[in-house]
């Protein structure tokens, strides 16, 4: 386990005028340490780069780079804007990552619950007009993706929100997707039935078995399709957690953390 230091850095304005910040933890050393970008999760309306700290510290004391960033909330712009956030997070940090002795040749994704849904995204649709509409040179390409909880079926998500009436929930979607036609567009599960031209990288999910926002079952399909259209998906259940487990230290977290490094360095 290393020390980490922790520093924070602008990168961008967003069209709302918020400054969007990288939240970075860095092993100390001078490495070449692998580099990881985390999108943070919210259902796309809230919470900032320090949502999934805990996780973040767990893996860069493993011994990589991992650098969290601010994405466009809802509220500021639906989507595409925080997955072009996220394309625009992707290759800044393959530009910038060697300040801090990171090594961008094999450049992974974390994400949780929406950040989950932007990351399928960057790593299914690379180089997508739409996704990397911000100027910056370089690519978006990743060459692998974990992620806990993701969205990866939008619309079926939503349709369970409705179910349980919960009213957080259909409202953010209604905020990001505008018009809602595009809930349907941005939809990796979707993307995958309508046979899509697609990059599969490895790909990790964590899933909680009593989690009632994402239901296991959607997992389980979109992970059936990622391998069915020539992929590798792993997915991990949890047992008896529900959507956002990780938020609360015990044997499942750590769990989560272990997970998470052992497919890392399985990737790299």
């Amino acid at each position: 386990m290393s020390e980490l230091g922790v520093i924070e850095v602008p990168i961008r304005r967003n069209a709302a005028g918020r400054q969007l910040m990288a939240r970075i933890y860095r092993p100390r050393g001078q490495g070449p340490f692998p580099a990881l970008l985390d999108l943070h999760g919210g259902a796309w309306t809230r919470k900032d780069r320090t949502a999934n700290e805990p996780m973040d510290r767990a893996i860069a004391a493993a011994g990589m780079l991992v650098v969290a960033i601010d994405l466009t909330l809802a509220g500021e712009a639906p989507y595409p804007a925080s997955v072009q956030d996220a394309s625009y997070g992707v290759r800044w940090l393959k530009a910038t990552a060697g300040q801090w002795h990171g090594d961008t040749t094999k450049l992974g994704l974390l994400g949780s619950s929406s950040g989950g849904h932007v990351a399928q995204l960057i790593a299914m649709r690379p180089g997508s007009p739409a996704y990397n509409a911000i100027a910056f040179p370089g690519n978006d390409t990743v060459a692998y993706v974990a992620t806990r909880s993701p969205i990866s079926d939008p619309h079926a998500r939503w349709q369970q929100a409705e179910q349980m009436k919960r009213e957080h929930l259909i409202s953010a979607s209604k905020a990001y997707f505008r018009p809602w036609e595009t809930i349907f567009e941005g939809n990796p599960q979707k993307i995958l039935e309508r046979r899509e031209a697609v990059a599969l990288p490895p790909m990790l999910i964590m899933q909680g078995g009593r989690d009632e926002n994402v239901l296991p079952a959607l997992q389980q399909n979109f992970a059936a399709s990622y391998r069915g259209a020539g992929g590798e998906c792993e997915l991990v259940l949890f047992e008896g957690c529900e959507h956002e487990w990780v938020a609360t230290p015990g044997p499942q977290t750590e769990r989560a953390h272990e997970a998470v490094k052992a497919f890392l360095a399985r990737c790299l």
